[in-house]
Protein backbone atom coordinates (compact mmCIF):
# COMPACT_ATOMS: atom_id res chain seq x y z
CA UNK A 1 0.00 0.00 0.00
CA UNK A 2 1.69 3.48 -1.18
CA UNK A 3 1.25 6.33 0.98
CA UNK A 4 0.06 9.37 -1.55
CA UNK A 5 1.21 12.91 0.24
CA UNK A 6 0.01 16.10 -1.21
CA UNK A 7 2.39 19.45 -1.92
CA UNK A 8 0.62 22.34 -0.34
CA UNK A 9 0.31 25.11 -2.93
CA UNK A 10 1.14 28.77 -2.00
CA UNK A 11 -2.42 29.67 -1.35
CA UNK A 12 -2.44 26.91 0.98
CA UNK A 13 0.37 28.28 3.15
CA UNK A 14 -0.15 31.38 2.76
CA UNK A 15 -3.00 31.33 4.84
CA UNK A 16 -1.77 29.11 7.67
CA UNK A 17 -0.12 32.13 9.30
CA UNK A 18 1.08 30.84 12.93
CA UNK A 19 2.07 33.94 14.97
CA UNK A 20 2.56 33.89 18.69
CA UNK A 21 0.49 37.21 20.24
CA UNK A 22 2.79 38.12 23.22
CA UNK A 23 0.32 41.01 24.22
CA UNK A 24 -1.29 39.07 26.88
CA UNK A 25 1.95 37.51 28.30
CA UNK A 26 3.27 40.81 28.70
CA UNK A 27 0.41 41.98 30.49
CA UNK A 28 0.02 39.39 32.79
CA UNK A 29 3.59 40.06 33.94
CA UNK A 30 3.16 43.36 34.05
CA UNK A 31 0.66 42.78 36.61
CA UNK A 32 2.67 39.96 38.79
CA UNK A 33 5.22 42.80 39.27
CA UNK A 34 2.95 44.86 40.25
CA UNK A 35 1.67 42.84 42.75
CA UNK A 36 4.93 41.78 43.84
CA UNK A 37 6.05 45.47 44.51
CA UNK A 38 2.84 46.44 46.80
CA UNK A 39 3.28 43.03 48.53
CA UNK A 40 7.07 42.61 49.06
CA UNK A 41 7.13 45.21 51.58
CA UNK A 42 4.37 43.69 53.68
CA UNK A 43 5.93 40.18 53.59
CA UNK A 44 8.89 41.29 56.00
CA UNK A 45 7.54 40.58 58.99
CA UNK A 46 9.30 39.79 62.63
CA UNK A 47 9.64 37.02 64.33
CA UNK A 48 6.50 37.09 66.74
CA UNK A 49 7.52 38.01 70.10
CA UNK A 50 5.82 40.43 73.03
CA UNK A 51 8.84 41.87 74.57
CA UNK A 52 8.80 43.69 78.24
CA UNK A 53 7.26 46.60 78.60
CA UNK A 54 9.36 49.70 80.05
CA UNK A 55 8.50 53.23 81.40
CA UNK A 56 12.22 53.95 79.18
CA UNK A 57 13.16 54.25 75.91
CA UNK A 58 15.53 51.39 75.05
CA UNK A 59 15.86 52.02 71.11
CA UNK A 60 19.14 51.04 69.77
CA UNK A 61 21.64 53.97 69.24
CA UNK A 62 24.66 52.45 67.78
CA UNK A 63 24.66 49.56 65.34
CA UNK A 64 24.95 46.43 66.60
CA UNK A 65 24.02 42.34 66.34
CA UNK A 66 20.02 41.59 66.99
CA UNK A 67 19.71 38.59 69.01
CA UNK A 68 15.98 37.48 69.60
CA UNK A 69 14.62 34.99 71.25
CA UNK A 70 11.24 33.77 70.88
CA UNK A 71 8.85 32.30 73.96
CA UNK A 72 9.39 28.42 72.69
CA UNK A 73 13.74 29.54 72.93
CA UNK A 74 14.50 29.72 69.37
CA UNK A 75 17.57 31.80 69.08
CA UNK A 76 17.87 33.98 66.12
CA UNK A 77 20.68 35.91 64.78
CA UNK A 78 18.95 38.79 62.68
CA UNK A 79 16.76 36.54 60.29
CA UNK A 80 18.68 33.22 61.00
CA UNK A 81 17.95 30.23 63.83
CA UNK A 82 20.84 29.19 65.96
CA UNK A 83 21.66 26.27 68.17
CA UNK A 84 22.15 27.79 71.66
CA UNK A 85 25.38 25.52 71.61
CA UNK A 86 26.89 27.23 68.62
CA UNK A 87 26.23 30.73 69.53
CA UNK A 88 29.33 31.51 71.08
CA UNK A 89 31.00 30.61 68.03
CA UNK A 90 28.97 32.65 65.64
CA UNK A 91 29.05 35.60 68.05
CA UNK A 92 33.00 35.44 67.46
CA UNK A 93 32.42 34.49 64.06
CA UNK A 94 30.42 37.68 63.37
CA UNK A 95 32.64 39.85 65.38
CA UNK A 96 36.08 38.44 64.02
CA UNK A 97 38.39 41.43 62.91
CA UNK A 98 35.47 44.17 64.54
CA UNK A 99 36.51 46.88 66.75
CA UNK A 100 32.92 47.51 68.04
CA UNK A 101 31.08 44.30 69.56
CA UNK A 102 27.58 45.22 69.99
CA UNK A 103 25.10 42.79 70.75
CA UNK A 104 21.35 43.43 71.28
CA UNK A 105 19.23 40.89 72.85
CA UNK A 106 15.39 41.06 72.07
CA UNK A 107 13.68 38.55 74.25
CA UNK A 108 10.14 37.27 74.91
CA UNK A 109 8.84 38.47 78.65
CA UNK A 110 7.42 34.83 79.16
CA UNK A 111 11.01 33.45 78.87
CA UNK A 112 12.39 32.36 82.28
CA UNK A 113 15.08 35.10 84.02
CA UNK A 114 17.66 31.95 83.88
CA UNK A 115 17.50 31.23 80.73
CA UNK A 116 17.97 34.84 79.70
CA UNK A 117 20.79 35.38 82.00
CA UNK A 118 22.46 31.85 79.83
CA UNK A 119 22.26 34.01 76.65
CA UNK A 120 23.45 36.70 78.49
CA UNK A 121 26.79 34.47 79.85
CA UNK A 122 27.19 32.88 76.00
CA UNK A 123 27.99 36.77 74.89
CA UNK A 124 29.92 37.46 77.43
CA UNK A 125 32.39 34.72 77.01
CA UNK A 126 32.14 35.37 72.91
CA UNK A 127 33.60 38.87 74.29
CA UNK A 128 31.22 41.00 73.17
CA UNK A 129 31.78 44.69 74.69
CA UNK A 130 28.38 45.94 75.25
CA UNK A 131 24.48 44.12 75.60
CA UNK A 132 21.51 46.07 75.36
CA UNK A 133 18.17 44.34 76.15
CA UNK A 134 15.50 45.80 74.21
CA UNK A 135 12.07 46.40 75.39
CA UNK A 136 8.71 48.00 74.28
CA UNK A 137 7.57 51.43 75.87
CA UNK A 138 5.03 51.69 78.18
CA UNK A 139 1.41 53.00 76.32
CA UNK A 140 0.64 55.79 78.79
CA UNK A 141 -2.72 57.78 78.01
CA UNK A 142 -2.60 61.65 77.24
CA UNK A 143 -5.29 61.34 80.32
CA UNK A 144 -2.61 60.50 82.76
CA UNK A 145 -0.05 62.44 81.42
CA UNK A 146 -1.70 65.68 82.85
Amino acid sequence: MALRTRSLTKREIGTSLSEINVTPFVDVMLVLLVIFMVTAPMMKSGIGINLPQAETESAPAEEGLTLTISRDRYIHIEEAVINIHLLEGKLKEYFYGREKRIVFIRADKDLPYGFVMSILDITKKANVEVVGLITEPIEVDEKEKE
